[in-house]
């Protein structure tokens, strides 16, 4: 089981160059990959708005600032962009990396930042649909008039890497019939399963169905999920939107820590991306000691 680690994204304010210090302490402590979310604002009642810098922008740089680890947003909103931008920010982001770009993809969910910067919020999963755009990442072009979208004679020039992984952060019926003929991963939210290995059979079962109806043989889809862990100093993650709920997160020894981290592999999850509390270097290099264990 590969192990990753999610940055800050509005947990407190933060710039540039920690971020970058935190990830280069993520590659440094061993681990194998580097999350950030794709969200522009957030706004809960009785509190300043909040908002993260440019997932893409900041993918770019960390490309550069790192040598070895996987990236990818977790996961880009595809409503956000114009779908060939983000083809084509894709191949930028992944030949700056040396080819270690995972493209995840989904529908978005916060209404706030979707009127803010003018998105369209409604019949997101039909617009997902149109947009998904797995034909220009694998095969570089293509001639498509749609409902939402249309591109005339596209291009992918210079082309994306071909065999770039695409994962689809959902847990939709609907979504998962139009990404599991095509995906090469998975991934569910630490909130939609409450935070334990254990409660994962429904969600696991859910993919593998949508597999096997489209003629998949389940193992092909890497399973992916998200998991929240408090270290002592943790005083709480402060996530986006108050209107999520919230979920226990892994807490107490080391030992306890690595024994549920653990239960991830044995129930068949591939890759696990750590969202930490506290997220920042000293954090990042607790959890090593955690994972040392696992």
């Amino acid at each position: 089981m590969k192990i990753g680690v999610q940055l800050p994204e509005v947990e407190r304010e933060i710039g540039w160059r920690e971020l970058r210090d935190i990830a280069r302490t993520v590659e440094d402590c061993g681990f194998d990959s580097i999350w950030l979310g794709d969200h522009l604002l957030y706004r809960n009642e009785g509190e300043p708005a909040r908002g993260p810098w440019e997932a893409w922008s900041v993918l770019a740089g960390l490309a550069e600032a790192t040598e070895r680890v996987e990236l990818g947003p977790l996961v880009a909103a595809t409503s956000f962009h114009a779908p060939a931008m983000i083809a084509k920010k894709a191949a930028t982001v992944d030949e700056i990396s040396g080819g270690r770009l995972v493209l995840g993809l989904g529908a978005g969910w916060n209404r706030t930042e979707f009127a803010a910067f003018g998105f369209p919020f409604g019949e997101r999963v039909s617009r997902f649909e149109e947009a998904f755009i797995r034909t220009l990442v694998r095969e570089g072009a293509v001639d498509f008039d749609g409902r939402f979208y249309q591109n005339r004679d596209m291009e992918l020039v210079p082309a994306a890497r071909p065999d770039m992984k695409i994962l689809v952060g959902s847990n939709g019926p609907r979504m998962l019939r139009a990404t599991m003929p095509h995906a090469d991963m998975w991934n569910t939210w630490y909130l939609d399963f409450g935070n334990r290995a254990s409660n994962l059979g429904t969600l696991r079962e859910m993919v593998d169905e949508a597999c096997r109806d489209v003629g998949r043989e389940p193992s092909e889809v890497e399973r992916t999920t998200a998991v929240y862990v408090q270290l002592d100093r943790g005083s709480g993650r402060s996530a986006g939107s108050s209107e999520k709920q919230q979920a226990p997160p892994i807490s107490g020894s080391h030992g306890v820590m690595a024994r549920e981290l653990t239960a991830f592999a044995d129930a068949g999850i591939d890759h696990i991306q750590v969202v930490l509390d506290p997220i920042d270097a000293r954090g990042v290099e607790e959890l090593a000691e955690v994972v040392r264990l696992v």
